[in-house]
């Protein structure tokens, strides 16, 4: 029999020198790689790639080359096909169609870049020492790879060419992809497989983590502790001077929206009751309710018990729980839920239990997987829905169908229509479309009144056409979420405006009264903070901060007690035993003064401790390798980019 991999499948890659040591190094990386961290940390390698800033180059380039690392080309298939799987990643996370604009606002082109450079300057070092993977190495991966395996258990050939033709490529294209994957993988594999963190550097951190400390703190209460006097007048006319530029009102346009979307389509859409009648008969399964049975069930060891335990059952000599108990059963055992026949997965005790009445102890059913007895304890009927009982949900799928296939017919009339001079407001009319004048908005989509101008749905995107469009000016169609579209006209600007003192003069003096709070909290704080620091006890300064002396339990620096903040904790375990500090609190509202009681070290590690820790630690570690050997690989090979040929890839080219 022919090789399934023909004419690729004898042919050798380029063998180093010393063989022998790197097949084994090789090896050795291509194992390290299958692990989890070298997985995790392949992706940690991409992202220190992000922070190298590459250079653009605009000479001896062929077009299709994107970048370049060293003698490493990406080319402009390799970079669509990566950028467009990252679009389809994002997508099924959104739950919605990216499209190319929203992935490019969202930097996943340059994501993608840089991991296809990151991937590449990792290659060509590779390449560099000479290292490389035979095409007979590859194709016996692929020959023992599960996912190309068939149901007998061997190799499919059919299956990998589905697999193929799925993903666009060739054989050979296929072969040299998964040769540069195991060449990336096994590098970073060798790295990871080389870390050790060593034993003081653990001992430390388990030292660190696992001090203790007992704080005592007082929660500084603003309304009794402080006292801020009203501003006057003067006071607040100097502050709106002083910040006159921050009461500006925004910039408002007056704009108006023509709306394409397949929800506005379908309204105008009639379909006729045979349509309706045929889809019904086509998918009235879909429609219908099965019947629902709460099923018990107990497992016997052979058929002789089961007929034991069904004669005791029919007798009333056991009941179905003591049976149940006497089989070893667990009520978890017993009770399969209430089922769907459909959902039960041996066919034989399906058909049992569906045909049983209610209460009723069945035969001794030989199941596929066991001889059991089962139980129906509730039945819920099934429900038949008629074409007049689904009449309206049916022509409202069969509409919804049709709209979503006219969108682009109809886009394209809106287009041909605008080229012919007609309003946005006409075309509405004319192609009984949803159109929306909007007297002012901001940037925000707010209005003067702070009213939301548009439904958040549409609301970003479209206002950003707005803004970035002068008056009277044409604009390419805004697209939306679910196939849907939005053309643009801004009518009238106006330009941002001082607003009166009068205007803002409750502001004014919120703004102040708050600011001013702050600052008596901050002072009184540090004031008890020198008290405690001088000698006083923490309980000496209750009256003064309004509060109530409370005190933790031993904690560690992952700890958070109720009452205080992530940065009050930071705070104690920056002090020594005995002194005080102050902190935000958590809200914000005001400060905590706290003091460091007691502080227990940490035990003794275990050697188990240092197991666990060293796992832990060892992929940050391996992490700052990483990014020391990317920066090394950045001086000696360099990384370059072609501008022009990425947005001709990206279609933003203005050729």
């Amino acid at each position: 029999m022919a090789h399934p991999f023909r004419p690729f499948a004898r042919q050798d890659g380029v063998v180093p020198k010393n063989h022998g040591n790197h097949s084994s190094m090789l090896e050795a990386m291509r194992r390290g790689a299958q692990t989890l961290v070298a997985k995790l940390l392949f992706g940690i390698l991409v992202f220190s790639f992000a922070i190298w800033g590459v250079a653009d180059v605009f000479t001896g380039w062929g077009r299709g080359s994107i970048a370049s690392v060293g003698h490493t080309p990406i080319t402009a298939e390799e970079f669509n096909r990566s950028f467009q799987s990252e679009l389809d990643q994002f997508s099924r996370q959104a739950n919605r169609r990216l499209t190319p604009d929203e992935g490019r606002a969202l930097g996943l082109d340059r994501r993608v870049l840089n991991q296809l450079v990151g991937g590449a300057a990792i290659e060509q070092h590779a390449h560099n020492l000479g290292l490389s993977f035979s095409d007979q190495s590859i194709v016996d991966m692929v020959m023992n790879d599960p996912d190309f395996k068939g149901a007998d258990g061997h190799f499919s050939r059919q299956g990998f060419e589905a697999f193929l033709r799925q993903v666009g490529l060739s054989e050979k294209g296929f072969i040299e992809l998964r040769k540069r994957d195991e060449l990336r993988t096994g590098m970073i594999g060798g790295f990871v497989a080389a870390q050790t963190v060593p034993k003081p550097m653990l001992e430390t951190i388990f030292a660190y983590d696992n001090e203790k400390r007992t704080i005592e703190y007082i929660n500084i209460d603003p309304e009794k502790a402080v006292s801020v006097p009203e501003p006057d007048e003067a006071k607040l006319k100097e502050l709106y001077e002083a910040g006159k530029a921050s009461f500006m009102t925004p910039e408002y346009r007056k704009f108006e929206v023509l709306f394409l979307s397949a929800n506005d389509l379908k309204k105008t859409i009639e379909i006729p009751d045979s349509d309706v009648a045929a889809e019904y008969e086509k998918t009235k399964d879909s429609y219908n309710i099965p019947e629902k049975r709460r099923i018990q069930q107990i497992a016997f060891k052979d058929r002789a018990a089961a007929e034991e335990a069904r004669k005791a059952l029919i007798d009333g000599t056991k009941s179905f729980g003591d049976v149940a108990k006497d089989a070893g059963a667990k009520d978890t055992d017993v009770d399969l839920g209430l089922v769907t026949q459909a959902q039960l997965i041996d066919r034989k005790i399906a058909d049992a239990a569906f045909a049983l009445e209610r209460d009723k102890i069945s035969d001794v059913i030989e199941g596929t997987f066991a001889t059991v007895l089962v139980r129906v304890t509730q039945i819920e009927p099934g429900v038949i829905k008629t074409l007049a009982d689904v009449k309206d949900d049916v022509k409202d799928k069969l509409a919804s169908d049709k709209a979503r296939l006219m969108v682009q017919d109809v886009h394209d009339h809106v287009e041909d229509a605008r080229n012919a001079g007609k309003t946005l407001k006409e075309i509405a009319e004319t192609m009984k479309l949803t159109h929306k004048e909007v007297e002012a908005a901001d940037s925000r989509g707010l209005k003067p009144d702070g009213q939301a101008a548009l439904s958040a749905d549409d609301s970003r995107k479209i206002m950003e056409a707005v803004f970035s469009s002068d008056t009277g000016l044409d604009q390419q169609a805004v697209e939306l979420p679910d196939n849907a579209y939005a053309w643009v006209n801004t009518l009238a600007t106006e330009p941002p405006k001082q607003k009166t003192f009068e205007e803002v003069k409750d502001e004014v003096k919120s703004q102040y009264m708050t600011s001013e709070r702050n600052r008596l909290i901050s002072e009184l704080a540090a004031k008890l903070v020198e008290r405690v620091n001088g000698g006083e006890a923490m309980s000496a300064i209750e009256a003064a901060a309004g509060g109530t002396l409370q005190k933790t339990e031993p904690i560690t620096r992952t700890t958070l007690p109720q009452g205080l903040s992530q940065s009050a904790v930071a705070q104690a375990f920056a002090l020594q035993k005995g002194r005080a500090g102050s902190a935000e609190t958590a809200d914000r509202q005001s400060r905590v003064v706290l003091r460091v009681a007691d502080v227990s070290p940490a035990p003794a590690p275990s050697k188990e401790d240092l197991d666990k820790l060293a796992k832990e630690t060892a992929p940050e570690l391996s992490n700052q390798v990483l990014t020391e050997y990317t920066e090394a690989l950045k001086r000696q090979l360099g990384a370059t980019v072609n501008e022009t040929e990425l947005k001709r890839a990206l279609g933003t080219s203005e050729e």
